[in-house]
């Protein structure tokens, strides 16, 4: 009884981390190039269950009775990579990513120093002195480090490559990873490589003038919610279910 009451509140705890991660889906859902996260859960080992204190035929200790599990918990929140579609928006700054490349950004941590994070989001724009950076402020980086704009006509090829007035100028730094899985959110849009990240050669292409939309099926989002919302009920249900036959336990098995 009481292992019904682990097992069931195991059971809310992972609806409940489920629908922060739905909720974080759908309030990015308009967040340019953004990557949706769904949960995995795993299960418990299964136990073998015997009966205790019991014979069988007058000599066997202990019969078994079968396997038993504990519930589900929450195993990794994965990232969902798949391509979000194109949408034409004819900025001069915005590049959205065909593929499965990142765009290397300069980020600054805690302690000052310089960290590089990637990102989808290719809706640019330009500081006042020319830098070329994304909307939080953080610097492209570029073949030589961070990227300065002069002034004239703006364009930029399939592989990143900055004309200015159809002079090469510079080249925008896009990578592509083996193993995306292995890279950390971090805010902000931005992931961060681990040392188990592979990098690889960029396969893809950029696109000017077009953004890419965020993963998200609004719909699939909602669905996926109420069906938490039913399933943490049936485990709320269960808990006072079992609540009450203590209860019956504690106060009526005694009078008896």
């Amino acid at each position: 009884m009481i292992r019904g009451l682990y097992t069931s509140a195991v059971g809310m705890t992972t609806q409940m981390k489920r629908m922060d991660v739905i909720s974080n889906n759908l309030a990015n859902v308009d967040t340019t190039g953004f990557k949706k996260d769904a949960v995995i859960s795993g299960s418990f080992p299964e136990q073998l269950t015997k009966r205790l204190q019991d014979q069988q035929n007058g000599f066997i200790p202990k019969p078994t009775i079968g396997k038993m599990s504990l519930g589900v918990y929450v195993d990794k929140v994965h990232t969902n990579f798949m391509q979000g579609s194109m949408k034409r928006t004819d900025g001069i700054l915005d590049v959205g990513i065909q593929g499965k490349g990142f765009i290397a950004i300069q980020t600054v941590d805690k302690d000052g120093q310089s960290v590089e994070k990637y990102t989808r989001d290719g809706s640019l724009t330009l500081g006042p002195d020319g830098t070329l950076m994304t909307k939080e402020g953080n610097r492209v980086v570029g073949q030589s480090g961070g990227i300065t704009l002069p002034k004239g006509d703006l364009r930029i090829d399939a592989e990143g490559s900055i004309f200015i007035d159809d002079q090469y100028f510079d080249r925008i730094k896009v990578v592509e990873f083996e193993n995306p899985e292995t890279l950390r959110k971090y805010g902000d849009n931005l992931l961060k490589a681990t040392p188990e990240t592979k990098e690889v050669v960029f396969s893809g292409q950029l696109m000017q003038g077009f953004l890419e939309s965020a993963n998200v099926n609004t719909v699939q989002e909602m669905v996926d919610m109420i069906t938490i919302m039913r399933t943490y009920e049936a485990n709320q249900k269960m808990i006072q279910s079992h609540d009450q036959t203590l209860g019956k336990a504690v106060n009526e098995v005694g009078k008896v």
